[in-house]
């Protein structure tokens, strides 16, 4: 499957993005303060859930961004070959 460079510029920058957003998110989630993520010093079935949420958007933002990755690479080097 061959990507154009406008979608792989995108599905890179989607990458990037979800990992700004979800780190902020998980590091605001570890520090809550409000009673939401941690009771008495314990998780909460909050935090167990927003936790999992960031695992696994990491984990999507990896994938579409090394997507994205291959696509600019490889648009790069086919511009190279002509």
């Amino acid at each position: 499957m061959k990507l154009s460079r406008r979608v792989s510029w995108f599905l890179l920058a989607f990458g990037g993005w979800s990992w700004v957003v979800w780190v902020t998110f998980a590091k605001n989630l570890w520090a809550d303060a409000g009673g939401l993520a941690f009771d008495d010093g314990r998780p909460t079935a909050y935090f167990w859930v927003h936790l999992t949420l960031a695992i696994v958007s990491f984990a999507f933002g990896t994938i579409i961004g090394v997507i994205g990755l291959r696509g600019v690479r490889g648009d790069r080097s086919a511009r190279a070959d002509r």
